[in-house]
């Protein structure tokens, strides 16, 4: 009597047959990967291996050679030793020269002349003079030190707005004051003044009294003068005038 199995488990006895040679080749491959792998990480150069790395430079090792040198027979050198002799060494013999008498020469100084240097006189002076100074302020009495004056041009004329600037020391007090010519009628149309004290101080050359013209040009020096503890000369009176 014979078994047929039915139509359904013979379909699933295939198909494990089938899952089982599947599982059987996978693992399989598994297995060939690990040793692949393998390989490579003990072997970067394995022939199957397709990112090889570049070659290294083999470096061979050599054996120095050591340079033995030759000794060479030791030799005698014979020295010559010079034995110095006596010789004579012929003296030189100096021989007077007569005395010639030159001529003398006589050296005659050059006069030179030394060049003077001619300074240009500034275009206008000044002239200083003393005075009691009720000749222009009568009620002043000796209770009153100062200076004043008046600008002239060259025929005489009064000029005004000319700059008059005085500086200096009057004892222990500095000074420094500008004026312009024309602002003290009581002298002339062209008088300035500078009032200094209530009282006469003397002074030697401490204080100087200096023209400019309406640009601010220099057009004296400055002048230096003395005052005096004097009711008679307690007005110092200064007559600009131009030269040029």
């Amino acid at each position: 009597m014979t078994y047929n199995q039915p139509p359904e488990q013979a379909r699933k006895k295939k198909s494990s047959v089938l899952w089982n040679v599947m599982t059987f080749l996978v693992v399989v491959a598994i297995g060939l990967l690990v040793w692949y792998f393998a390989t490579l990480w003990r072997n970067p150069r394995f022939l199957l291996n397709p990112f090889p790395p570049e070659p290294s430079a083999t470096v061979f090792f050599t054996e120095t050679p050591t340079i033995t040198p030759i000794q060479q027979p030791p030799t005698w050198t014979p020295s010559i030793t010079i034995q110095p002799t006596a010789s004579r060494t012929r003296a030189y013999t100096w021989t007077p020269l007569d005395f010639v008498p030159s001529e003398t020469f006589t050296l005659t100084p050059i006069d030179t002349q030394t060049p003077s240097i001619t300074t240009t006189p500034m275009p206008a002076s000044a002239e200083i003079t003393y005075h009691p100074s009720t000749d222009v302020h009568p009620s002043s009495g000796c209770d009153w030190m100062g200076i004043g004056g008046t600008v002239l041009g060259l025929d005489g004329e009064p000029l005004q707005f000319q700059s008059i600037q005085l500086g200096g020391e009057l004892g222990e007090v500095i000074i420094s004051q500008l004026r312009l010519s024309g602002s003290a009628p009581d002298y002339g149309s062209s008088g300035f003044e500078f009032e200094l004290g209530t009282k006469p101080v003397e002074s030697t050359q401490t204080l100087w009294i200096q023209l400019f013209d309406n640009t601010n040009k220099a057009l004296t020096e400055k002048i230096y003068f003395d005052t005096f503890d004097d009711c008679e000369r307690n007005l110092v009176k200064v007559a600009f005038k131009r030269n040029r």
